[in-house]
């Protein structure tokens, strides 16, 4: 039973002061949305106490500014210092999935600590609020890591120019890109003007989850963010494409690449206005195909990150094309979200076959199963979620 491999896992990766790492060789410390996934998992498994710890944790290490850094070196590692030009931990963040998982937990019933709810809206709040925006009212990354989806062909214009996929290239281009983010004076990261890129993947997880974390709280400050958010979103759609485009210096070249966190705005796409419902459901419906349509994104065991077409399209190599348990689980939650549930089946079906072929991997070939990345890696385990949640 996979439930029984995903609490096998957990507690093997359990660390203190009260975290899961993803890994514990390749990835021993403590990752934002990795952290905000294992506490659903968690949940569900259900250990509330473990659930509450870990968003805790990940949360603890929130400057004055709201800013969360996305890795936390809980165990007085300082080899990262001199990198990041911070003690601890890093100097960027990552999708606050801790907004859905809040409102996870508090759906099955768990009360949330005010603490903590306070800790998760002023992330928001920072996100919103003091992050810059692009022209089209996107939220601006300021490095790739931020999106989570690190090495994407999104990216390639900043990254790579016009030279092909280049693994020593992102690593050189990856450490100098921190050098242009500009901060506060308490160091958060508020723009780059080098990787200024309104990503319409980053803004729909923000405004999804601040919606989710306003549920709980009642915060109509943060659903008037995530609306605004969403409308912008709402006008980077390309229907030629079947996607939706970042904004920004992309937007003309890489920005465009079709690539599935690309449609995550699916998420928010119920808040977007600017159309008619009868539009939005035809989009919600040309997204929905897409993602099961095996000439695009659909592989027999979960969603390929790239477009099957795209000359991009690496199947195996890190976030160039493989299948990634957090993607498919979100596009799950978008799925259902717009009334395409026999899709969202589809979906739930193929993701959970690929986290067990793959022995729980960090990723894996959406066509063969074949293990990328680290194995096992924590945050896959989130298969018994759309596992356990049914498929209707």
């Amino acid at each position: 039973m996979i439930s029984v491999q995903a609490q096998e896992v957990l507690t093997a990766h359990w660390r203190d002061p009260g975290f899961t790492c993803p890994n514990s060789r390749t990835y021993p410390w403590l990752w934002l949305w990795d952290s905000c996934f294992h506490s659903i998992v968690w949940a569900q498994l259900g250990d509330t106490e473990r659930a509450l710890s870990e968003l805790t944790t990940a949360l603890s290490a929130q400057d004055s500014d709201g800013f969360i850094p996305h890795v936390l070196y809980l165990d007085g590692s300082t080899d990262h210092e001199l990198f990041w030009g911070r003690a601890h931990t890093s100097s960027i963040t990552q999708p606050p999935i801790y907004g859905h998982a809040i409102a996870e937990l508090a759906r099955g019933g768990t009360a949330i600590p005010a603490d903590l709810l306070d800790r998760a809206t002023a992330g928001f709040n920072f996100l919103f609020e003091s992050r810059r925006r692009s022209s089209a009212g996107l939220i601006e990354l300021v490095h790739p890591w931020e999106s989570g989806c690190d090495h994407s062909p999104r990216w390639d214009d900043l990254v790579l120019g016009s030279s092909a996929f280049d693994e020593q290239v992102w690593y050189r281009r990856k450490g100098e890109l921190l050098h242009g983010i500009q901060r506060s004076p308490s160091g958060a990261p508020i723009s780059n003007d080098e990787f200024a890129v309104g990503s319409v993947a980053f803004s729909a997880m923000t405004a999804f989850c601040a919606t989710e974390l306003a549920g709980v709280t009642g915060d109509t400050a943060l659903l008037r963010h995530a609306a605004e958010v969403s409308a912008a979103l709402a006008e980077r759609w390309e229907p030629e494409l079947r996607t939706w485009v970042d904004d920004g210096p992309t937007a003309a070249g890489s920005g465009r690449v079709r690539t599935v966190e690309a449609l995550l705005p699916l998420l928010t796409i119920d808040a977007m206005g600017g159309g008619t419902r009868a539009m939005t459901q035809a989009v919600a419906g040309l997204v929905a195909d897409e993602l099961c349509d095996i000439q695009a994104f659909a592989g027999e065991f979960g969603s390929r990150q790239v477009h099957l077409d795209e000359p991009t399209y690496l199947p195996t190599t890190y976030w160039r094309g493989p299948s990634w348990p957090q993607l498919n689980y979100l596009l799950w939650l978008g799925l259902k979200r717009v009334g395409k549930f026999a899709e969202a089946a589809h979906l739930a079906r193929r993701s959970r076959l690929g986290a067990q072929r793959s022995g729980l991997a960090e990723y894996w070939d959406a066509d063969t199963a074949r293990p990328g990345g680290a194995v096992p890696q924590s945050w896959t385990t989130l298969a018994i979620c759309m596992e356990q949640s049914g498929d209707a």
